[in-house]
């Protein structure tokens, strides 16, 4: 656990697998567990749908990416980025969630020691129905969020490279291996 709590960069995927396309936060950050071009150190959390309890996870991590399903109004399917600060920025936010990533953002600025840097992917869903599948529009999105996501990955890699060109290597017992942590049951809250 203490690994968790100390990675620099923590992508999570949150969402609701039983509710159709509200899931695909998880079901994307599960296919980047296991994706060949994830970088070294970064920490990948199964939110579900647990919300607050995430800060824990997050609060120390100088980067953190949120995989979600967003309401933005386009196209089922449609990808869309934001900051952490757009997303508090405007009214009601774009999370498919009842308390959704905007609240676990507003508190993440409140409780982190240090600023972060906050992105969230997302997906418009078509359907957020009971169901355990993901309708063809956000299936045929899922492999796309995932590439989205490992540009943002490396895009803070080479700026953290950049800025540790002349630091020592990682102090002991600091792994840059990846971690998947599993934090919640699914169902979460």
């Amino acid at each position: 656990m203490e690994d968790l709590l100390s990675s620099d960069t923590v992508v999570i995927g949150v969402g609701n697998t039983i509710l159709s396309d509200e899931g695909v936060g998880v079901h994307a950050a599960r296919l980047l567990q296991g994706d060949p071009r994830l970088p070294a150190g970064v920490t990948i959390l199964d939110g579900g749908t647990i919300g607050l309890e995430l800060i824990p996870y997050a609060s120390d991590a100088s980067r953190v990416l949120l995989l979600d399903a967003m309401n933005s109004g386009k196209a089922p399917g449609t990808l869309a980025r934001m900051t952490g600060r757009d997303l508090l920025d405007t009214t009601g936010g774009w999370s498919a969630h009842q308390l959704g990533v905007a609240d676990l953002i507003a508190a993440l600025f409140l409780v982190s020691t240090s600023p972060q840097d906050i992105v969230v992917l997302g997906v418009q869903p078509a359907n957020t129905d009971w169901g355990t599948s993901l309708s063809p529009e956000v299936e045929a999105a899922l492999v796309p969020l995932v590439d989205a996501a490992l540009a943002q990955l490396q895009i803070w890699k080479e700026s953290r490279d950049t800025l540790k060109i002349d630091s020592p290597s990682l102090p002991a017992g600091q792994s840059p291996d990846r971690t998947l942590s599993d934090p919640c049951e699914e169902g979460g809250l």
